[in-house]
């Protein structure tokens, strides 16, 4: 039987030029948005870009892996430390002494939080507590305030790799069908409370898997075209 997934198509998907291009464009637009210039307002929408390129990319390496049957949790753990891990503690072990010279002890206790929470993935989680409204929030007061985007990333690595692996013996197609279904409820779940909530809507997990899974389905859409 011929395979649908070839590691000829696999790795077209894990290297494509395009595809960092686009990461790199939506790099500059955070950048740009986060400096204030004038016409990049519309920049913190590099973060959405970020989301879909990660579920896109995610999607491919789990199932190639799959289908060659050498998927482990262990090595995809590995593999997402070895790349996350050195810049995320260099970040925080540099903040560190900043903070605590120049922060007044509440905003300091906040970054103590902060330190923590960003090293168990759940900075979103934090500030869905406290109620931080990302557009009001001066990032001087919050170094790490840009690690929900990290610890929505990183819940959706642990839930995905289960996902496949408990649905993969339905078929392709069935856990594709899966796939969209639980996009659309999510982009509704997330139409829905951006009007009741909008700041735990912006930090939310299931709010924002819709990003991720579209990002997941254009892989297997790659995968049973063969687009390049």
């Amino acid at each position: 039987m011929r395979k649908l997934f070839s590691v000829d198509r696999i790795q077209r998907i894990s290297f494509r030029n395009d595809i960092n291009g686009l990461r790199a464009i939506a790099v500059i637009g955070v950048i740009l948005y986060h400096l204030d210039f004038k016409y990049f307002k519309g920049g913190y929408l590099g973060v959405d870009i970020f989301f879909v390129i990660s579920g896109y990319l995610i999607a491919g390496i789990i199932k190639k892996e799959i289908e060659e049957n050498n998927f482990t949790f262990i090595g995809f753990y590995e593999r997402r430390a070895r790349r996350l891990l050195p810049a995320l503690f260099f970040v925080m072990l540099v903040s560190i002494p900043f903070a605590w010279l120049w922060m007044l002890p509440d905003p300091l206790e906040n970054f103590g939080q902060s330190l923590v929470s960003t090293s168990l993935f759940s900075n979103n989680i934090l500030l869905i507590l406290t109620s931080a409204d990302y557009w009001e929030i001066k990032a001087i007061y919050k170094p790490l305030l840009h690690t929900w985007s990290l610890a929505v990333e990183e819940q959706y690595y642990i839930i995905f790799p289960i996902f496949l692996l408990a649905t993969w013996s339905l078929g392709k197609k069935k856990v594709l069908w899966l796939i969209f279904i639980i996009a659309a409820f999510s982009l509704m779940l997330s139409e829905y409370g951006w009007r009741k909530d909008i700041n735990s809507n912006f930090y939310s997990t299931p709010a924002r898997a819709w990003e991720l899974l579209v990002g997941s389905i254009g892989a297997f859409c790659v995968y049973y075209k063969g687009v390049q």
